[in-house]
């Protein structure tokens, strides 16, 4: 029996061929198999399957599949290989049978094994030569983005460990086309840019190795604010002088052994499946037929490795997003990957234009890439939509631009096959290589066809009168097909009618062609069509603040039935005020928001604004309270209990929905916190920041987190709230010191929320105050007052009956007494902190005890039972969408490895950590991981790599002003200035061992630890 993963999923039996696997059925295989050895719970596996909303028959389906899998391995002789355990299924492959051990296996052997580097480069090749694509090609699953990542980031260190092999042989020419892929996928590669640099150089290609240096310097300073490594300038310098010590070895001709070409990525990778975003495209879409043609035109068919960009600009209304759907639901078939869209918003009341960053998340989004793999800044974003278009046919629309300056950024590669067409009420000039189309209000026989397409035949027998009512709307679009819808639904109206009805607005309807004005004529026109019932929906519609809302939302914000209210935004939908872009939620047109505000102003008395808004504030604050409560129950009682709001609400029943939930709405909530904030509604601005805390700094979200507590932390101010302010500040520290490694900030805020609380004599932010200024010590390596600060809030906590803050302040004092070399007590500290941690059933607290219990095992040389505890918080980071402590399992596990002596391993689990910490901003981590990697790669005798990972580790180390910056600066001085020659590589990596001896470990190990 033959399993691969490392490309189509398949299971092959010896003369039987192919068994037929329907794709269910290989996604649960290739789970399990990923897993071999591992029992998968089946809640596991639907989780994986389904993510946060399985179907109800999701464990009748996973017990169908399994029989299936069970069937097919029992038709090919293999019966047994799959069994049921007390935790769930498990498979257990032979050795040989799983590509992806048998890859794994052949790269730790080939450089175990031998000391030849053309043996060496010859086992790494064949082991390369079992991707046969990307890994997990034909499967669709919430598992498989980040596992393929994964899996790309072990083929890419392969991958350079061949090119140094091969540079080192003198076999640069047929590296090229292979590193230039990879590089292109990976810009941000600084290893793998340095060999491309060097083959292009031995190639006589000096002027592309300069233009690939000044790509990469470009790019890093973009996107990380960071220069190149030291070996990174010294190369581009000897380059630049063609120093001597670059030319090729003497040896064999490179021809002699080509580079596969079909590794990996190289080989065409395959496509998911198609994802349309689009708006609904009107059935009676008519004229506009030179323009239409010459947007088919700009895509010949035949435009692979081109990126087409059409610029659309016109008057409000002139129908330049009607056109742009049109055409984009016309071409969808030459565009098999996607066609997607987004507002950005340039023109929406009440909101500022969309930045590039959060277009990037929606068009992300859109693609599959998921929430916790998108990076935090938009230059990083905007590389990841480049690198993620590199190789898809894809029509993308970007809506209501405001210039060219916030779509720059959104626009595909130069090697991507894309069209983008760009809708805007302001001629993009400044957008070099855009197509410009400039779109007027319709010719009269257009838009005759069009009002008659909507009326019918009263419009057929009353030719004159049509003509008035189009010329009173001054063959506009948007206004010509909302007179002819309010005729459509007045059946006792003539057309004459309307136009005597238009005629009595008409200096407002002579503005319609002209300006802005006079569409708001036209809107209110539609607006008197509505019942009372729903002109009060549409008038408050305009109120809130967010970027859409849900049927449960609109119930809250109406004080209505949500059956009523479902009905209500339904009509809405259908008279063309409302739009929805995605199932269940709804949203205006940006200029309808507009209007809608606008007669909500004049209509609406501001108790019954304000009394509206209160209730759907307090509908936001209750779910994300609820929602909250589900995933990090420990810090309950330290948030603001949020009561039921007297309209309905159905809040999330568990922590899938309840994920699902806070990721739907956090534009939303992030919305109703700013606009409390600016209009007086103080109290809920803090009372959200405290409630949504752990849910942004747990994901990522730091930005956001900063934003909204800035925002709290002045409200709080305003209002005399020295309890929400004393809160805030704490919230605060906690983002700065975790995620940007702020420790000074972090104390300063510590300090100034210990005194407020003191003051006040708030007992619980007292507790975590000195919880924070405990774990600021200890980072300084002032454990006598970290252990004092720590006992201290332990003591509040207890006093409180705080389960959650006591499990925090007992895993500190776990580490205290760690780093004071009291084990036994350290561990009896663990110990009670992890029996609180799940007394309370938080999963972020039980994977950060197991997280210290590994770290203090490795402390103990107790290398292996560190990595039970590591891998053990690995799998609940990985369930539970925790990537920072996601990156400190990885890197706490490579340590452990490279104790071990497993130094490939160590290398790819740092790697791994290295690009999560990265992707997230997570700079501590990141950090550690080229601290990790330095001494890893010191002892495999790769100098170079050592001086350029300890070199990144000292600038992170330096600006989060840690002790650890003295130590990397003594690990440099003590490197040999240059790396010896392959043939000397073994010597190297004995005199390192030798030196550090196998329980060394670098200083990052103390680093970042528990929160």
């Amino acid at each position: 029996m033959r399993f691969t993963i490392l490309g189509p999923v398949e299971a092959v039996a010896p003369g039987t061929g192919t068994p037929n696997l329907a794709p269910r059925h290989r996604a649960v295989l290739a789970y399990l198999l990923l897993h071999s050895g591992v029992a998968i719970s089946v809640d596991r596996l639907i989780d994986a399957m389904w993510g946060s909303l399985p179907p109800d028959s999701a464990r009748a389906q996973i017990q169908t599949t399994i029989a299936a899998i069970r069937r097919m391995l029992r038709a090919s002789g293999a019966d047994g290989m799959l069994a049921t355990r007390p935790a769930g299924y498990v498979i257990t492959p032979e050795p040989g049978q799983l590509d992806l051990e048998e890859f794994t296996s052949r790269i730790a052997k080939a450089q175990a094994d031998s000391d030849d580097p053309g043996d060496i480069a010859g086992r790494i090749r064949a082991a390369l030569a079992l991707w046969r694509g990307e890994p997990l090609a034909d499967i669709t699953a919430p598992y498989v983005q980040g596992t393929r990542a994964r899996l790309n980031g072990q083929l890419l260190t392969a991958v350079e460990r061949l090119a140094e092999l091969e540079l080192a042989r003198g076999r640069h020419d047929n590296l090229i086309d292979e590193l230039s892929v990879h590089a292109s996928a990976h810009p941000l590669r600084e290893r793998l840019c340095c060999q491309l640099m060097l083959a292009l150089h031995r190639a006589g290609r000096q002027t592309d190795a300069l233009q690939v240096a000044r790509d990469f310097r470009t790019t890093l300073a973009e996107h990380q604010g960071l220069d190149p490594g030291h070996a990174f300038g010294k190369l581009e310098q000897d380059i630049l002088r063609d120093a001597p010590e670059l030319r090729p070895p003497v040896t064999a001709p490179a021809a002699a052994q080509a580079v596969t070409p079909d590794v990996g990525p190289a080989a065409a990778p395959a496509k998911p499946q198609r994802a349309n975003f689009l708006p609904y495209d009107v059935p009676d879409f008519t004229g506009r037929e030179d323009e239409l043609d010459g947007l088919i035109r700009l895509w010949s068919g035949d435009n692979g490795g081109v990126v087409t960009i059409s610029a659309i600009d016109g008057m409000a209304g002139v129908g330049k997003t009607t056109l742009a759907v049109h055409a984009g639901h016309r071409l969808a078939d030459r565009f098999p990957d996607g066609q997607l869209f987004v507002d950005l918003q340039a023109h929406t009341a009440g909101q500022v234009p969309l930045d590039a960053g959060a277009a990037l998340e929606v068009l992300l989004g859109q693609l599959g890439v998921p929430a916790s793999h998108i990076p935090a800044s938009a230059a990083d974003r905007a590389a990841l939509w480049r690198s993620e278009l590199s190789d898809r046919r894809v029509l993308a629309v970007l809506d209501n631009a405001l210039g060219a300056d916030q779509v720059r950024q959104l626009l595909p590669g130069a090697a991507s096959r894309a069209l983008v067409l760009i809708t805007s009420r302001r001629r993009l000039t400044d957008l070099d290589g855009a197509h410009a189309l400039s779109l007027d209000v319709l010719p009269a026989a257009d838009a005759e066809e069009m009002f008659t397409a909507v009326v019918g035949a009263r419009a057929a027998a009353e030719p004159l009168a049509v003509l008035d009512v189009l010329q009173l709307c001054g063959f506009l679009p948007l206004a010509v097909r909302i007179a002819a819808a309010r005729l459509h639904h007045r059946p006792r109206w003539t057309v004459a009618y309307l136009a005597d009805r238009l005629r009595d607005q008409r200096r407002r309807l002579s503005e319609l062609a002209t300006s802005e004005r006079g569409v708001a004529a036209a809107f209110t026109l539609s607006y008197e069509q509505l019942t009372e019932d729903q002109q009060r929906m549409f008038r408050l519609m305009g109120l809130q603040p967010g970027r859409d809302i849900s049927a449960e939302a609109a119930s809250a914000l109406t004080g209505l039935p949500l059956d009523e209210a479902e009905t209500l935004l339904e009509d809405l939908l259908d008279a063309h005020v409302l739009a929805q872009h995605q199932l269940g939620r709804y949203t205006f047109h940006d200029l309808l928001r507009e209007h809608a505000l606008a007669t909500a102003a004049a209509q609406e008395p501001p108790d019954a604004q304000r009394e509206a808004l209160g209730r759907l504030f307090h509908h936001y604050l209750h779910i994300a309270s609820t929602a909250i409560d589900h995933l990090y129950p420990e810090g309950r009682n330290r948030r603001p209990r949020i009561p039921a709001p007297d309209t309905p609400a159905w809040p999330p029943r568990d922590e899938a929905e309840a994920i699902a939930w806070l990721d739907a709405e956090r534009a939303n909530l992030m919305a109703t916190g700013q606009y409390a904030a600016e209009h007086d509604m103080l109290p809920h601005t803090t009372r959200l920041a405290a409630t949504l805390h752990r849910y942004l700094l747990g994901h990522a979200h730091q930005a956001d987190a900063l934003a909204l507590h800035g925002l709290a932390l002045q409200a709080g101010r305003r209002s005399g709230d020295t309890a929400a302010e004393a809160r805030t500040l704490i919230d605060l520290g906690e983002v700065h010191f975790w995620w940007h490694g702020d420790h000074e900030q972090a104390a300063e805020q510590y300090r100034h929320a210990l005194d407020l609380a003191h003051g006040i004599g708030d007992r619980g932010a007292e507790a975590r105050a000195l919880q924070g200024l405990g774990i600021v010590s200890r980072r300084r390596r002032d454990y006598d007052r970290a252990h004092d600060h720590s006992a201290q809030a332990l003591a509040f906590f207890r006093e409180l009956g705080d389960r959650g803050g006591e499990a925090r302040c007992l895993t500190d004092l776990g580490i205290v007494h760690e780093h004071r070399g009291r084990h036994e007590d350290a561990h009896e500290h663990h110990r009670q902190a992890l029996h609180a941690y799940r007394e309370t059933g938080s999963r972020i607290g039980e994977t950060i005890v197991l997280n210290n219990i590994g770290l203090l095992y490795q402390r103990q040389g107790r290398y292996d039972e560190a990595r039970r505890q590591h891998r053990q918080a690995l799998e609940l980071c990985r369930r539970f969408d925790f990537p920072g402590d996601e990156a400190e399992s990885l890197n706490a596990l490579a340590e452990a490895a490279r104790s071990l002596g497993d130094l490939a391993r160590a290398v790819t689990e740092h790697d791994s950590a290295l690009t999560l910490a990265r992707e997230f901003g997570y700079r501590p981590e990141q950090a550690r991981a080229h601290d990790g990697l330095a001494h890893v790669h010191r002892d495999l005798g790769r100098i170079d790599l050592a001086h350029d990972h300890a070199r990144h580790a000292l600038d992170l180390y330096t600006a989060l002003s840690v002790p650890e910056a003295d130590e990397i600066r003594t690990f440099l001085a003590g490197l040999p200035p240059t790396t010896n020659g392959p043939d000397d590589d073994r010597h190297v990596v004995r005199a390192c061992i030798q030196a550090s001896g196998p329980g060394s470990s670098p200083s990052a190990r103390a680093a970042s630890r528990s929160r």
